[in-house]
């Protein structure tokens, strides 16, 4: 059974930093592309960031780019999102995708919605 675990959230002031890191279990983890979205109050879930199997592609929403970066290690089974130069419009829920299929690439993994196995989110919230 697939099981994506995220941590790393907090309060933070805008024009600060934080990483997130899910860690992934019930499968060999290199093989999979691995994504994070994001939903803040009363809004739809929405894409940030997405990491090919091998970490050798990402893909990120124009609204986080240059600010964020997606990395995976596989050796540890757990993908990061580093975050810096927040905003307070980065306040969310954020949470860690996987998808079923092998080998899927990371705009696969932005255009098509993420992956089947979410975890549970991480609370970020930036204080202006």
């Amino acid at each position: 059974q697939v099981q994506l675990v995220e941590s790393g959230g907090g309060l933070v002031q805008a024009g600060g930093s934080l990483r997130l890191s899910c860690a992934a279990s019930g499968r060999t983890f290199s093989r999979y592309a691995m994504g994070w979205f994001r939903q803040a109050p009363g809004k739809e879930r929405e894409f940030v960031a997405a990491i090919s199997w091998s970490g050798g592609s990402t893909y990120y929403a124009d609204s986080v780019k240059g600010r964020f970066t997606i990395s995976r290690e596989n050796a540890k089974n757990t993908v990061y999102l580093q975050m810096n130069s927040l905003k307070p419009e980065d306040t969310a829920v954020y949470y860690c995708t996987a998808p079923q299929r092998q080998y899927t690439t990371a705009q696969t993994m932005g255009v098509g919605g993420g992956g089947e196995y979410w975890g549970q989110g991480t609370q970020v919230t930036v204080s202006s």
